[in-house]
């Protein structure tokens, strides 16, 4: 799924904008155009682990689910340029309700969300549009002692990502409607294992509703030449490793619960701004991961770790970096690879991936949380990182 992502990312940055609305050159008085939207899915789940593919209490796959969502959206009108830059997008939040036909496993998962709706070409009725959306999904039956065949979801908590894109059509003075498909994605980013996670394609149907009828002209003004600029990040994050003891000689409770190892360090690196949009660079990390060769031995039905020396976990990694940048966000890709860590009794690949998500609290002053991954869809860990720029 992390592949999956990473190239929709891509395909939505090499479309450009097109606008041919007709709006004026000069800057118009905007008017507030929120509006709710209802849609509903109806899809596959992709079968990537035995207990979605029927190892499971009614020994049944699960292939099929339903969502349905409600959502507020504000409609931007170009008062700012990357409103322009991106086609003059609307975003909001909503919250989502799945039903994957097996609540007694997986339950009926909610999630509250914000999103991303922008066009790669727009006219005055219709337009053709791409829309991320990310959040937080719950209600979930995990895995534990009484339900010990949901490899998919190990923790109460999950995230919620959905990538897709959508045809809409102005059909009255004030709805719209509009017809897509769409990727989505729950898992915890390893946070609790197991975390196989799980992955589903559907068709979407929509139906928005405007509260104003009044429906404004877009902004059009002069972009000024892109000069380029460059900047010198720093940042510390932290995080943790879950690791399951499987082993009979301990309690119910400390085997499903694992064992938990720090995970910290620092990240540097250098980016150049090459258009409004976009900032490429180079990097380096250097982490502690706590779970390497770390031993878990068992004293009177309790587990105990014997650790490994400070500089066994010590890991250095370098890495490209590529940004997409929306106003305040990032959305970053930046592949990884080890040159140095100790050997270990199990091992990631020396290439690794992280995709993030960065927001800029104030000036110069980031915050934001990273997935590591490996193989492109396994889950490492999430890096929680707070960060300083150094602009020129």
């Amino acid at each position: 799924m992390t592949r999956r992502f990473i190239f929709i990312l891509s395909a939505f940055y090499i479309f450009v904008p097109i606008n041919t609305s007709g709006q004026k050159t000069d800057t118009v008085a905007a008017i507030h155009d929120n509006s709710l939207q209802l849609f509903y899915q109806n899809g596959y789940v992709f079968p990537t682990d035995p207990f979605l593919r029927g190892d499971n209490a009614v020994s049944d796959g699960v292939d099929a689910y339903q969502a349905f969502s409600l959502r507020f959206s504000k409609q931007t009108h170009g008062n700012k340029i990357w409103e322009q830059l991106y086609n003059y997008p609307d975003w909001g939040g909503g919250i989502y309700v799945a039903d994957f036909y097996n609540p007694a496993e997986i339950g009926i998962p909610i999630a509250i969300y914000g999103f991303f709706n922008a066009s790669f070409i727009r006219w005055r009725l219709f337009s053709f549009n791409y829309t991320l959306a990310l959040g937080l999904a719950f209600n979930w039956k995990y895995y534990g002692p009484t339900n010990i065949y949901n490899l998919s979801i190990g923790a109460p908590f999950t995230v919620y990502i959905d990538a897709g894109i959508n045809m809409a059509y102005r059909i009255a003075q004030r709805w719209d409607a509009s017809i897509g498909v769409s990727l989505s994605h729950f898992s915890n980013g390893a946070l609790k294992r197991p975390n196989r996670g799980i992955n589903t394609v559907a068709p979407k149907i929509a139906l928005k509703y405007h509260f104003n009828p009044e429906r404004s002209a877009f902004n059009h003004q002069v972009i000024p030449v892109f000069s380029g600029s460059n900047e010198w990040l720093i940042s510390i994050f932290a995080g943790s490793q879950n690791i399951l003891t499987d082993t009979s000689n301990i309690s119910v409770e400390d085997k499903y619960e694992g064992i938990y190892f720090p995970v910290f360090g620092i990240l540097t690196g250098y980016n150049r701004y090459v258009s409004y949009k976009s900032k490429i660079g180079f990097g380096m990390s250097l982490t502690y991961d706590g779970s390497v060769n770390a031993r878990i031995a068992i004293e009177n039905g309790e587990p105990e770790v014997m650790d490994a020396p400070f500089t066994d976990k010590l890991q250095i990694s370098i890495y490209p970096s590529y940004s997409l940048v929306v106003n305040k966000f990032s959305i970053i890709l930046q592949p990884g690879f080890y040159i140095y860590r100790k050997k270990c009794a199990i091992q990631t690949p020396l290439f690794y991936q992280r995709i993030g998500l960065n927001y800029q609290i104030h000036k110069n002053l980031v915050a934001g949380l990273n997935l590591r991954a490996y193989n492109f869809h396994v889950s490492n860990y999430i890096e929680w990182n707070v960060g300083y720029r150094f602009p020129w």
